[in-house]
């Protein structure tokens, strides 16, 4: 490949957009599809308005076997050819695409609107809408299996649990799924559109809620990326800081994810001993950060909060118990024959499904795929100590939930490790103005998966774009994909091995 022809990009890293070639859009689709065919991912893929009816698109590939991205961009008017028919993971990108500007990817095979917002500028939408009208979420013609004794079977999006609204929709043969259709996109908030023209007082704060059970996940994300644009590196001990209420997430929201899966199977103990430890370990996160959620503790340049020795020696404390207490409660599932039954190739994607949608996080690993940051493309604390990705191979539910067991242990070996070698050096540093006309780069692997954050910035330096990719958005098709052919009554179930989230996904 001509060095032109491309922009190598490092995680946490920032380049000037004069040094992303623009490419004409054939060249800029043929390097795209044929880089994924030979086993890269499509880590994102968004649009920018650069002149009227001009809309400028990005894309961002991680090579096969390589700790570094890709970077290509290209200029298009109101349609060019879609990327998906050759590269399923464009699918929901080039929808997202169509919605927001305009802009119509010809050959695309299920065009229709993401999240049903109004679009971003004005003249008409995709579907020739204009900029003030915006269909109700879920009205829409979606896809319909017919023949004799098919039926449909509505779901959503008000459901009985105090949970957030979605819509899913099944094709089904008796009690046999052909299809399952998900629509969401309810609660649309324009976080990425209110992002523009930041950073300012309120930015960090939106970017804790983008998704709330990932709240040190998406702030990190974020941080990282401010702190590539400021040319500045947070010092050892904030990493280290980082990592650990990182992996604090994650052990919290795995220990919960065990338990519901127990509990949809009708299995009690470990339904009611994770949600207790599940506590622990949010109390552990208060421990060092005053909050259950983790808010608060990463900041711009370093961290809000600092550990001292003696909690860190509580925090270790009650980390031992909380991990003990869950590989116990946890094991009892592994010992009933009866329970592994209903987790044991219910909900199975293949590792091709797996590699054509760019499935991300647990969802992958369940598939055999080796895809963690923190291995891939380490920053931070992970640099030093690159965390080896649990791995399971089936893909069903009995794969997803061993591999969150497996991450318990890692990450509570991690933490412990991190806490005894905090470097003892200042935990923030001062941040500098962020860098004009760039693109700055951050992955993080949260709990779910792959976290992304892309910041485009003005000649002023303040964002002209910013770019959220929350693990959930890869990984909704992954979840239909894994009703096929399966009973319905197993929806719940697999619904909760994958526990995507809805808000990440609407932003």
């Amino acid at each position: 490949m001509p060095a032109a022809a491309f922009c190598p990009i490092a995680n946490t890293g920032a380049v000037p957009l004069a040094s992303i070639p623009s490419l004409a859009i054939d060249d800029f689709r043929a390097r795209i599809t044929a880089a994924i065919a030979a086993g890269g991912r499509l880590i994102a893929l968004f649009g920018r308005p650069v002149a009227q009816d001009v809309t400028e698109l990005f894309a961002l590939v991680a090579p096969p076997g390589e700790q570094r991205l890709v970077v290509w961009r290209t200029t298009v008017g109101d349609r060019y050819p879609a990327l998906t028919p050759d590269c399923p993971q464009a699918h929901l990108f080039e929808r997202e695409i169509a919605e927001q500007w305009g802009v119509v990817p010809e050959g695309h095979p299920f065009l229709k609107p993401v999240r049903f917002h109004h679009r971003y500028g004005t003249g008409a939408d995709a579907w020739g809408r204009q900029a003030d009208t915006a269909l109700a979420p879920a009205v829409t013609d979606f896809f319909q299996v017919t023949g004799r004794d098919v039926h449909e079977v509505a779901v959503g999006p008000v459901h009985a649990g105090v949970i957030e609204p979605g819509h899913f929709r099944f094709q089904c043969h008796g009690e046999t799924v052909f299809h399952l259709e998900i629509a969401l996109g309810y609660q649309h908030r324009g976080v990425e559109r209110r992002l523009v023209g930041g950073p300012d007082k309120c930015t960090l704060y939106q970017m804790e809620t983008v998704a709330g059970d990932t709240t040190v996940g998406h702030a990190m994300a974020y941080c990282q990326v401010v702190e590539a644009l400021a040319g500045i590196e947070p010092s050892p001990r904030a990493q280290g800081l980082r990592a650990i209420g990182l992996e604090l997430e994650r052990l919290t929201n795995h220990t919960g994810d065990l338990g519901a899966i127990a509990g949809d199977v009708g299995f009690l103990p470990t339904l009611s001993y994770c949600g207790r430890i599940r506590g622990d370990y949010l109390n552990a996160t208060a421990l060092l950060c005053g909050s259950r959620f983790g808010r608060g503790l990463v900041r711009p340049g370093g961290v809000g909060f600092d550990l001292d020795e003696p909690r860190g020696e509580r925090l270790l404390t009650a980390l031992a118990a909380a991990t003990a207490d869950a590989l116990d409660a946890v094991g009892l599932m592994w010992d009933q024959p009866s329970l592994m039954a209903r987790l044991e190739g219910t909900g199975a994607v293949s590792a091709q499904t797996c590699t054509d949608l760019g499935l991300v996080g647990v969802a992958a690993r369940a598939c055999g795929m080796a895809r963690d940051v923190r291995a891939e493309f380490p920053t931070g604390a992970y640099a030093d100590k690159p965390v080896t990705p649990a791995r399971e191979s089936t893909g069903d539910v009995y794969a997803r939930a061993r591999v969150r067991w497996q991450e318990i242990r890692t990450s509570t070996d991690f933490i412990r490790r991190q806490v005894h070698e905090l470097p003892d050096d200042a935990p923030s540093t001062p941040l500098l103005p962020l860098a004009p006309n760039s693109l700055a780069l951050s992955l993080v692997e949260g709990w779910r998966g792959e976290v992304c954050h892309v910041a485009i910035t003005d000649a002023t330096g303040c964002f002209a774009r910013y770019k959220i990719v929350d693990p959930s958005f890869h990984n909704w098709p992954g979840l239909a994909m894994a009703l096929r052919d399966q009973q319905i009554s197993d929806f719940p179930l697999c619904n909760k091995s994958f526990n995507l989230s809805y808000c990440g996904h609407d932003l």
